[in-house]
């Protein structure tokens, strides 16, 4: 689903820009930003840092949600990620696990690319994590007794 930004979200999807630039990405060359809006009204933001052992690489949308957990955040109503690519990025699978076991209702919004004149996204997509990844595998599945 593809929509115009809000106030509100444009400045969640600049938080995400601006922290993209943090990114540590030496082997893919895409930098990747993310920024938590949290139940309170605050931001949290994360960037990817890679590994030359690929599957110890740190998604922006982990990272975004690691710092906020870290800083007592419990609550977050939207996600923006912003991607150094000419296609928007959706959240890989694993990221898309971990929110969703955090924040199952939460808005997505990612963009790529940026148009400096107009301070926006060149492209964006707008979906939210239950349309993202049905049927997630949540607490009550996993703790003991649970289905």
């Amino acid at each position: 689903m593809t929509s115009s930004l809000s106030r509100d979200a444009l400045e969640l999807m600049r938080a995400a820009h601006e922290v993209a630039a943090r990114a540590h990405s030496p082997y893919s060359g895409i930098r990747v930003g993310a920024a938590l809006l949290c139940a309170d009204g605050g931001m949290v933001a994360g960037c990817n840092v890679e590994s030359a052992s690929y599957g110890l690489t740190q998604c922006a949308e982990r990272a975004a949600l690691t710092a906020a957990i870290a800083l007592g955040e419990r609550e977050f109503r939207a996600l923006a990620i912003w991607a150094s690519t000419p296609r928007v990025l959706m959240p890989c699978g694993a990221c898309r696990q971990v929110l969703a076991e955090h924040a199952p209702d939460l808005v997505v919004q990612c963009g790529c690319g940026w148009l400096a004149r107009e301070a926006r996204p060149r492209s964006l997509t707008r979906s939210n994590l239950r349309r993202l990844l049905p049927g997630a595998v949540s607490e009550h599945d996993v703790r003991r007794g649970g289905r």
